[in-house]
């Protein structure tokens, strides 16, 4: 038995970390997972040349809730990604939940077992995420824009949803600089240090003015982590919608029209690292 299923990374809005509160939205560079049944054991690897430890344990979990034996059944599970890691735009969210989907969809296919409904696919996969140290906050509002598509505002604590809705579909810029930064290596404490600040930014998310919500929590961020705010204001200026720092970074995000996109584009070649097209995505985790 064969299948195969994507999942999209996501663009930050409201970084959750100084909070507990968080939005997202999804975009269109994305992890596919090619999933296939074997004699025994979980086979993982990836093109990336990433560790295969979280893809393992979002496997082993799939495994433990039905209790397969994996002496008694395997699966290789295979990814190719075009979303960069470590990079701020839910690369371990996109992984864990295509690896819990394609795994759980096989094993229930194979053994006629009750499907996972969404939001346990998406729990199990945070949890995955939590146990392998890649995030600090579980990142829900990630895992669920990249499960769902389209925008998010979130109560990350206790993984609730405030808004879920499609997005317009906006031309996305990403600025990937030549550094990473792993969002679990970050220093939640000094984050805080400007939760009120991140509260106003999230206020303005939570009525739907995302772009301003954007816009002001990628300085607040860019600020206390120590990155070039002058990369957003650059976007902005070049005619960018909304420009700002996604995750812990180290990447920038700009939302763009058409008419600006070769513009902003330009404004980002004079730095050092890659400029990436896509799109905002609203079709989330399917199968292929």
């Amino acid at each position: 038995m064969k299948a195969t299923f994507r999942s999209p990374g996501s663009a930050t809005i409201i970084n959750a970390i100084a909070t507990g509160f968080g939005s997202a939205f999804g975009i269109g560079l994305d992890i596919v997972c090619e999933a296939k049944t074997s004699s025994d054991s979980i086979e993982c690897s990836n093109d990336v040349g990433a560790d295969n430890y979280l893809m393992e344990l979002c496997a082993e979990k799939v495994f433990d809730y039905y209790g397969i034996d994996k002496d008694d059944f395997g699966i290789s599970l295979k990814t190719k990604s075009s979303l960069p890691m470590a990079s701020g735009l839910s690369s371990s969210s996109a992984s864990s939940n295509v690896i819990v989907k394609a795994t759980s969809s096989i094993i229930c296919e194979e053994f006629d077992f009750k499907p996972l409904t969404d939001l346990e696919i998406i729990n199990m996969a945070i949890d995955a995420s939590l146990d392998a140290g890649v995030t600090i906050t579980g990142s829900f509002d990630d895992a669920t824009a990249s499960y769902f598509g389209g925008v998010v505002v979130t109560d990350n604590r206790n993984r609730e949803f405030i808004v879920k809705e499609k997005m317009d579909d906006y031309p996305i810029l990403v600025y990937m600089p030549n550094f990473y930064s792993k969002s679990g290596d970050s220093n939640p404490e000094r984050m805080k240090l400007l939760a009120p600040l991140v509260e106003t930014a999230f206020n303005f998310a939570k009525q739907g003015d995302y772009f301003k919500a954007l816009n002001l929590n990628g300085l607040i961020y860019s600020a206390t982590l120590g990155f070039d705010s002058s990369i957003a204001i650059d976007a902005l200026e070049a005619g960018a919608i909304a420009s700002g720092l996604s995750g812990t970074g180290s990447s920038f995000v700009a939302v763009v029209s058409n008419e600006t996109i070769d513009d902003v584009a330009q404004s980002w070649g004079r730095y050092e690292g890659e400029v990436f097209k896509t799109n905002v995505d609203n079709r989330g985790c399917i199968k292929l």
